[in-house]
């Protein structure tokens, strides 16, 4: 039987911060995300230790989101039924949301098609800081209600026609995962034609060498921190900050039980996961979020702060050509 959860020990504290120990599942080598004319970002500490990063906050902030979703299902997991978020429907299929999408409310399939429907409600929910200061608070009600999960991924809503531009909304849950000690694995192989192993390699064809960097590495640590502050300052209630203190540490416990396939050379496994700040505090455990979820989502459905229906419907002509 699950037990109830209890955030009464984060009530005070700044940030929860989380560490979480990593190791490849298979064999001792891994292969980290890479950047466009950079490849793998590696760097040294001030004492010479190697170090490289495995993966970005921009990364995880993706992978946090996607572990939300059920692509079999083609809907939100069961224990996240009843959270609010955009879907785009395009001749009446629906193919892509505000929790898949890069730039979530602000994608250009939600916000830049024929249907001005969200946009005009948008517009006109957060018309009062057209030429005011920008309220974050109201700001984060309507993010609340109509994508939670935008309070915690941070938005930011680049139109001019929305308050010029201001509305953006930092992370309230950010992650990473760097390597301690990493060397680099150098390897390669040959992509073979069976056919005319001299043929022209700009046409895909002929044998084409290539050289393959992996790394091993000292320790893999995956590291994640929920502002609480930022929470507490949303003014959005006790209700609303338990569900989203609860949604941030679903997310977390679901990405290092299931979501660290990174890529095909990159499969790792959690060998242990710490809150290390505040001290003491015990992390509950997937199966007793899961299981507490479902009634911290109802309890502020009853409060009128999500919309109704739950799930606001977009429609999106593409081009055709």
């Amino acid at each position: 039987m699950a037990s109830e959860v209890n955030f009464s020990e984060l009530q005070n504290a700044p940030r929860l911060l989380i560490e979480a120990d990593l190791q490849p599942i298979q064999g001792t080598r891994f292969q980290p995300t890479g950047f466009p004319d950079l490849g793998a970002a590696t760097y040294q500490l001030h004492d010479g230790t190697e170090m490289l990063l495995v993966e970005s906050p921009q990364s995880m902030a993706n992978r946090l989101e996607t572990v939300c979703w059920d692509e079999t299902a083609s809907d939100l997991v069961k224990s996240l039924a009843g959270l609010p978020y955009i879907a785009v429907k395009e001749d009446g299929k629906v193919i892509t949301n505000s929790l898949l999408e890069s730039h979530r409310i602000n994608s250009p399939y939600i916000l830049e098609g024929k249907d001005k429907s969200f946009f005009e409600t948008l517009k006109k929910e957060l018309g009062a800081m057209e030429k005011r200061p920008v309220d974050l608070q109201m700001l984060a009600s309507v993010l609340l209600k109509y994508d939670a999960n935008a309070l915690l991924h941070g938005v930011f809503l680049a139109k001019s026609d929305l308050a010029g531009g201001r509305l953006r909304l930092p992370r309230s849950l950010s992650a990473f995962i760097e390597a301690k000690g990493s060397i680099v694995a150098v390897s390669g192989g040959v992509k073979m034609d069976r056919v005319d192993p001299q043929g022209d390699t700009s046409k895909g064809f002929g044998h084409v060498p290539f050289h393959r960097d992996e790394y091993t590495a000292e320790k893999i640590t995956a590291y994640f921190n929920l502002d609480l502050i930022q929470v507490r300052g949303f003014r959005l209630g006790g209700k609303v900050e338990s569900l989203l203190i609860a949604l941030a540490l679903f997310k977390v416990q679901k990405f290092l039980a299931e979501g660290l396939r990174l890529r095909t050379a990159c499969d790792l496994e959690a060998v242990s996961i710490t809150a290390k700040k505040p001290a003491g505090f015990t992390l509950p455990s997937l199966k007793d979020i899961a299981a507490n979820l479902p009634a911290l989502i109802e309890a502020v459905a009853s409060e009128n702060k999500f919309a109704n229906p739950a799930i606001t419907s977009v429609s999106y002509k593409g081009d055709k050509k």
